[in-house]
């Protein structure tokens, strides 16, 4: 059975959000749109941290790690982007993307500016702390580690792929993923944070490469599993070619699981919504496929203790991405139920979320 969470207000929470790459950004940018607005008595936020993977070795990232021996500021800068209430201008500064091929050609501004504070300061925490205060970031962000870790997939022949580029295509034969160097340390301060949490999530973003790194991270998984913060999966819109081609969501959750045994959600995000015609089209010769419109309720309802929060999350515009807004809506009202779930709950679970 699980702990009994803590009672939360209404307003005031304290959320921490973990993973990586397009989709934690996706999320903090709906979830800034909620720090510090009480909006006339309703569920807000007052304290927002981000734990983000430090795992990527592809792009300008890969190459000012491998160049400057600096952890791979990419992921970080696109959180430190979502949260900002700065300009737009600056925002556009730091998510500019220098044209050509070679000297800075690729080179993203903020990864750059990134890498310069690091040499300046010495420390790449510091440095993300300092860059977020410039672009005026609503919210904390704290790299998974700030040791020089790397992502190692042993596949079913034996072999190791080695770094996330490699992993990203593998996905089928994946047996096992690790960090190395394992013994890896966590900064205390994302620790604390996520203890004195009244919400964590976990997703969305790809299973390997951005959620299961922080999870891999040593003594993370046990504050998470420790806190009694209320706990939300946010569940991937379509598989990843390469990487979870013909992944369930019910097969996302058992590879967390896999890897995090002690953490269970309290609630489970989904969308309904199916995508267009065109979009299906367009991520079909990709090699994706859609996640659990079809079937959803069906292919989780077995997981104990897990309210399922089943409804539209899906965002215009070609690519399929989850709307930032309504997502942050329901993590919210998911907050501030004052249920608390139970083992003996598994077959009534599956609930519409009451975020109109």
């Amino acid at each position: 059975m699980q702990s009994t969470k803590q009672s939360h207000r209404p307003h005031g929470l304290k959320v921490v959000a973990i993973g990586g790459g397009t989709g934690l950004s996706t999320l903090l940018s709906g979830l800034k749109e909620f720090v510090g607005d009480s909006n006339n008595g309703a569920v807000y936020v007052d304290d927002l941290s981000a734990i983000v993977a430090v795992t990527d070795d592809g792009g300008s990232s890969g190459r000012l790690r491998t160049e400057r021996q600096i952890l791979p500021p990419g992921d970080i800068r696109n959180c430190m982007v979502a949260l900002s209430e700065d300009s737009l201008l600056l925002s556009k500064l730091f998510r500019h993307r220098f044209s050509g091929d070679v000297g800075l050609g690729g080179h993203n501004f903020g990864n750059l500016f990134l890498a310069a504070l690091t040499e300046i300061t010495g420390d790449f925490a510091e440095a993300v702390r300092l860059s977020s205060e410039i672009l005026a970031s609503k919210g904390r962000i704290f790299p998974a580690t700030t040791a020089d870790v790397h992502i190692v997939a042993e596949l079913e022949d034996g072999t190791d792929a080695h770094g996330e580029t490699r992993i990203s295509k593998a996905g089928p034969k994946i047996k096992r993923v690790r960090l190395e160097p394992s013994d890896c340390d966590p900064i205390p301060e994302a620790i604390d944070a996520i203890r004195s949490a009244g919400v964590i999530t976990v997703g969305p973003g790809s299973l390997f490469t951005s959620i299961l790194p922080p999870l891999l991270v040593k003594g993370v998984p046990e504050a998470i599993a420790e806190s009694r913060a209320v706990k939300i999966f946010v569940n991937n819109l379509m598989t990843q070619p390469g990487e979870t081609d013909g992944f369930s969501l019910a097969r996302h959750l058992d590879v967390i699981r896999e890897y995090a045994p002690a953490i269970n959600f309290d609630f489970l995000l989904v969308n309904n919504r199916p995508i267009s015609d065109r979009q299906r089209e367009l991520y079909e010769f990709e090699g994706a496929e859609q996640i659990g419109v079809h079937g959803a309720i069906q292919d989780v309802v077995r997981i104990e203790g897990t309210a399922v929060i089943y409804d539209n999350f899906l965002d215009g515009g070609d690519k399929v991405r989850h709307h930032p807004w309504r997502l942050a809506r329901a993590i919210l009202a998911c907050a501030a139920s004052p249920r608390n779930v139970h083992p003996g709950d598994a077959h009534a679970v599956a609930r519409r979320a009451e975020i109109q």
